[in-house]
Formats: structure tokens, C-alpha cells, sequence
């Protein structure tokens, strides 16, 4: 079990990159029920304003650091030199990586579209990669047999693996719920389908170090993203000086 620290609201676990990859194969090859969130400014903000949500992440057997600024808050809070485990390395690497363990993969969100290009790229990148069944939700709120009749599908292919594109909150909601009914490792990885799927691009590497990729994001998509980002961004940095002030970190 990789060890987690507190960040504002969320408990974020810790470890070398390939630590987080070495963990999830094995709770994969294990067919452990569970799920993994990967964790950004979105989902801290998110989780501090609904302690509901909150409790549904800290219950996650793995939660990510996605983000740059928990990265750089675990260094300023604990002083660790924490890897940045993102949902768009970790999808493509846990792919690779279910290929070479020979391990049944499951794509569950997003669109037809998207899940067919991801299969048509996967099929290139990692030729031995059994993805043994994908399903795109429809855009509402599901019934209870619709739920069993997703469930049943899921099970009766036997993956490994599960990955999950809905965006946050909805798609940590709905591990959370699937979690002890789907007989696989459940992995929430977001955006990483159609960035895979060469739908959108990704933020050059300089302006993920820098901490803007949301910027990069922003301007892709504005008309969704402002407001969010206005709101989750700034209660963020607000949030984080106070805790450095607690800490005592500077002043």
C-alpha cells in the first residue's frame, strides 16, 4: 500500500512513478475490487466543498497526484520529491504495461468515437493488448437495472482492468458505487481518452512543468473551463496559503 499525505482536503498517495505502476498491475493481476482516482486542483476543490465526494476519493486505494501544485504542496508541506503520476502517462503506460502482463482491459465513459479510435491506436502501439470490451454510457442518469445491466456486462468480460472516462466528480461517484459489485481494478483517468485518441491536444512539456496546463486547457475549451477554472484555481491557491501559514512554512 502506497503511503498517503493530506493536501487541503485529499489524501494523496506517495511513491516513485513506477511505485504507483508496480501497485495498480498488482492489485490488477490480483482481480481486486477497487478504485484509483487521480487526483488535481479540480478534484481537491471539489472534494473541500462536498465532504460526500471527499469521502468517496479518501476511500480510493490509490489516489494520484495529477496535478503539479500537489506535487509541489507535498514538497512544501512533507518535503517529498514527489513523481507526478498524470492520468494521460499513467493510461498509455498501464496499457503497455497490461500487454506485457497479459491482462484483459475494459474501457468504460466518453463516446463511441472515442473508444474507437483509442482501439484503432492501441491496436498500432500494443499489438498484444487484449481490450476485451469498451461501453459508452448514455448522458443521463442511469436506473438501478441499467446499473446491473452494466455490471453484468463488465463482469461476464472479465477484465483486469476498468478504465473510466466520465470526468469529476461523476466518474469517482461511480467507482465508488461499482466498488465490491465490479471484480476489477477500477482506474479514473478522465481527459486521458480523448487525448489518446488524438481528440485534444496535450499541453506542451514546458507548460506542464511550469504548472500550466490548465491554461493550455482553458484555451481548448473556454466556454467550459472558465468558470471552473476561476473558481476551483483561486480557492486553491487561497486554501494553500493558509495551510502554509499553519505549517509555519514561511512565516
Amino acid at each position: 500500500m502506497l503511503p498517503k499525505k493530506r493536501i487541503i482536503s485529499i489524501d494523496i498517495s506517495t511513491g516513485s512513478y513506477k511505485d504507483f505502476l508496480g501497485e495498480i498491475i498488482n492489485l490488477a493481476k490480483n482481480k481486486t475490487s477497487n478504485y484509483i482516482c487521480v487526483a488535481n486542483v479540480h478534484m481537491a476543490i471539489e472534494a473541500y466543498d462536498d465532504k460526500n465526494f471527499q469521502e468517496i476519493v479518501n476511500d480510493a486505494i490509490i489516489t494520484t497526484p495529477d496535478g503539479m501544485p500537489l506535487v509541489k504542496a507535498l514538497k512544501v508541506f512533507y518535503g517529498i520529491n514527489q513523481d507526478r503520476v498524470a492520468g494521460m502517462d499513467l493510461f498509455p503506460d498501464l496499457l503497455k504495461e497490461a500487454e506485457n502482463h497479459n491482462l484483459k482491459v475494459f474501457l468504460y465513459g466518453s463516446t463511441d468515437k472515442v473508444l474507437n479510435k483509442i482501439i484503432k491506436k492501441a491496436k498500432n502501439l500494443y499489438p498484444s493488448l487484449n481490450i476485451i470490451g469498451t461501453y459508452s454510457p448514455p448522458f443521463k442518469n442511469l436506473t438501478i437495472e441499467e446499473k446491473e445491466k452494466i455490471v453484468n456486462i463488465i463482469n461476464n468480460k472479465n477484465p483486469h482492468i476498468v478504465f473510466v472516462s466520465l470526468g469529476c466528480p461523476k466518474q469517482e461517484k461511480w467507482m465508488a458505487e461499482m466498488h465490491g459489485k465490479i471484480n476489477a481494478v477500477m482506474v479514473g483517468v478522465g481527459g486521458a481518452f480523448p487525448t489518446f485518441a488524438g481528440l485534444q491536444k496535450r499541453a506542451p512539456v514546458w507548460m506542464q512543468k511550469l504548472s500550466l496546463e490548465w491554461l493550455y486547457r482553458l484555451k481548448q475549451e473556454p466556454k467550459r473551463l472558465f468558470k471552473r477554472y476561476t473558481y476551483t484555481n483561486t480557492k486553491f491557491i487561497y486554501l494553500f496559503l493558509l495551510e502554509i501559514l499553519k505549517h509555519k512554512k514561511i512565516f
